[in-house]
């Protein structure tokens, strides 16, 4: 039973996309004294759509959020799989590919999502925009934060939830490299003018190791676009200059078939593009004294498996249900890795198990996606493999029992 006799602790969080808000909503609820700082000037909208599956739906529905996130899901209907020439080789309905069921996963932008979790708490804990963590100073007892905005402030904990490249992290843990485990690819995500007349569909062009997909979750004016190529060694030089990510990407899309060049063009001149490595975070520890690491910034699981964003609310959950239940801080941290650790690696696993219908990195591998889309029963047939398969992500997806910290 959480003792509500204790002083309220002060806790900073650092990161206010998923795992951040749901570590307010909890904390408040259980009396802690909670400030948020975020580097963006707001809560960030809009962004491509995330699932919540298993455990985490579990989360979401606890915090009261299932009716307002059913209300936001998105409604993919057909997924047009494209030749290299830039002809359509047939559709599918997504599930018969993915496996995934109706009624059980949630899809919603990252940015509805974001604008659920925070709308508890707006009011309720502090919430600092426009900054961030400049250093911290953990004395044993507290821990001393200077923001880069100069403000001073005391805490008696901090939680880094800011994401694969984790400015908290670097600042207790060192740099991100003994940590990153890169996935071999590099992706590019923007928004561009639904010149196509798509509304929840998406449309993949492929060649070996190289996507281009255009996906409308509904009837707008603008749809996603998405550049994604595999690429042996990481090319951190690239990624030091906003202009080089751009010239990268391009460079490895020269087509002129499909809607690879206006993806190309769109891609250069996007104020919202996400440019960045596929990978994930592995560490030997979780936290180092009075500093926890929760979500990416912890164990990113990496686009690919799914699950970052499931898996971020359910650590949220957890770390702030076993600081509500235990006074020692190191206690809590400790029950919280041994509870999560097994849940972030299997979803992790996740990410490479296999091949990807979306991604295919052979020939060999868009030749027999096609050799199904094209006939109705190896599809049907397709489909069937699939649920039987994600079973095994299913499996991941609720691996973990979520405790009542009431």
């Amino acid at each position: 039973m959480i003792k509500k006799s204790r002083p309220a602790r002060r806790v900073l969080i650092s990161g206010a996309s998923i795992a951040g808000p749901t570590l307010a909503y909890w904390l408040d609820r259980y009396g802690f004294d909670v400030t948020v700082v975020e580097k963006a000037a707001a809560v960030r909208g809009g962004g491509y759509a995330i699932d919540i599956r298993g455990t985490a739906r579990e989360v979401v529905g606890r915090m009261g959020l299932l009716p307002r996130l059913t209300e936001a899901h998105v409604d993919s209907r057909r997924i047009t799989f494209v030749d290299a020439a830039g002809e359509a080789v047939g559709s599918v309905r997504p599930e018969q590919f993915t496996g995934g069921e109706a009624g059980l996963d949630l899809e919603v932008r990252r940015g509805d999502l974001a604008d659920a979790l925070h709308a508890p708490v707006r009011e309720r804990v502090e919430f600092l925009f426009s900054d961030s963590i400049a250093t911290l100073d953990d004395t044993g007892d507290a821990v001393h934060v200077v923001f880069d905005s100069g403000i001073r402030r005391t805490f008696d904990l901090v939680i880094g939830a800011d994401g694969l490249h984790s400015n908290t992290r670097r600042l207790v843990f060192g740099p991100e490299e003994p940590f990153h485990h890169y996935l071999g690819r590099v992706f590019a995500g923007f928004t561009l003018p639904n010149e196509f007349g798509f509304a929840h569909e998406a449309a993949i062009w492929n060649e070996p190791g190289r996507s281009a997909v255009l996906y409308a979750y509904e009837e707008s004016d603008h749809v996603h676009g998405f550049l994604t190529f595999a690429d042996d060694t990481p090319p951190f030089d690239a990624f030091r200059d906003p202009r080089g990510r751009r010239d990268l990407v391009a460079a490895r899309f020269p087509e002129q078939v499909w809607h690879v060049p206006r993806l190309v063009e769109a891609m250069r001149e996007a104020d919202d593009l996400f440019c960045d490595i596929v990978s994930q975070i592995h560490m030997p520890t979780w936290s180092r004294g009075r500093v926890v690491l929760a979500g990416d910034a912890a164990h990113a699981t990496s686009f690919l498996s799914g699950q970052g964003s499931s898996v971020a609310l359910v650590g949220a959950y957890v770390l702030a249900g076993e600081l509500a239940v235990r006074a020692d801080h190191a206690e809590a941290f400790a029950a919280y890795e041994r509870r999560m650790r097994p849940f972030a690696e299997l979803n992790q696993a996740l990410a490479t198990n296999g091949g990807s219908v979306v991604t295919p990195t052979t020939r060999e591998e868009i030749e027999a996606r096609n050799a199904l889309v094209r006939d109705p029963e190896a599809a049907a047939k397709a489909m069937a493999m699939a649920m039987a398969s994600a079973e095994e992500g299913r499996a991941a997806h609720s691996a973990l029992t979520l405790p009542d910290y009431r």
